[in-house]
């Protein structure tokens, strides 16, 4: 497995100051989110280079915006709009072999799903979304990149909270370039047994993102990072482990160690 951060982690001017600096803390990979009205073909042509001018292989690419997560939204322009965004994401990441990602919904749940975990889709709203699936992810066709499902814990989406339930929606899927991806900050909320739970989800899981029950960086809460990583190895993942939480200070100094700490987790 290889270890990558996330961009919105890191000091830097730039995303190739960001991936050179990464290089010298011995990470992998970047993972790039980018403010959707800040898009621009300097700044796609700079990704394209990114592996070759610092090393680092870009390994996820999302946009980010206030119509981020609102695939299914109730609101049909909103609707139109980010499916535009999230095509658009599909696009960039088929060009790079990178990983873009989609849930039902993101964002605070009003009211909160205090008394009601694990609420399951109608007929008729899965069937809706595996076609908005098949949508966002054509781009992707003929690509190795892919368009991940997340599993979003109950707080800030109504469904698809468990890899589990992602896993199952993939196998209904049935399409090239889909899978799961893995966050461990929303399974420490949702799954009752991580590692039972990756094993359960196997090898659907195509991209992992790091942080801790506390949303620090692993090693700074509760997880069982070693008993995690070894079910991963159990599955056959190979792919990145991207951290995606709090650097928990000056990064130049806690990105570092984190990396090491990773390295020795994955012996």
């Amino acid at each position: 497995m290889k270890i990558a951060c996330t961009n919105l982690m890191l000091p830097g001017n730039s995303l190739t100051e960001q991936a050179s600096q990464l290089y010298k803390w011995g990470y992998d990979g970047i993972a790039i989110f980018v403010n959707y009205s800040e898009w621009s073909e300097e700044l796609h042509q700079e990704i394209l280079a990114l592996q070759e001018r610092t090393g680092i292989i870009p390994c996820e690419f999302a946009f980010g915006d206030e119509i981020y997560g609102r695939l299914m939204d109730d609101n049909m322009e909103l609707r139109k709009k980010s499916r535009e965004m999230y095509k658009l994401a599909a696009e960039i990441s088929g060009e790079i072999g990178a990983v873009t990602e989609l849930e039902f919904a993101y964002g605070p749940q009003n009211p909160l799903p205090l008394f009601h975990p694990y609420q399951k889709m109608t007929e008729a709203e899965e069937l809706e979304f595996l076609e908005m699936y098949k949508e966002v992810a054509q781009p992707l066709r003929g690509t190795k990149g892919r368009m991940l499902l997340e599993g979003i814990n109950r707080y800030e989406s109504p469904y698809l909270n468990s890899i589990k339930d992602c896993k199952d929606v993939i196998d209904k899927l049935n399409i090239d370039n889909s899978g799961v991806l893995a966050d461990f900050f929303h399974m420490s909320i949702e799954e009752t047994d991580m590692v039972e739970s990756i094993k359960y989800a196997g090898d659907s899981i195509q991209h992992v993102h790091l942080g801790d029950n506390n949303r620090l960086l692993p090693g700074y809460g509760a997880i069982d990072w070693k008993a995690c990583f070894n079910a991963l190895k159990e599955v056959g993942y190979n792919g990145f482990l991207n951290l995606e939480c709090s650097t928990c200070g000056d990064p130049s100094k806690t990105l570092p160690e984190t990396a090491e700490f990773l390295k020795k987790m994955l012996k």
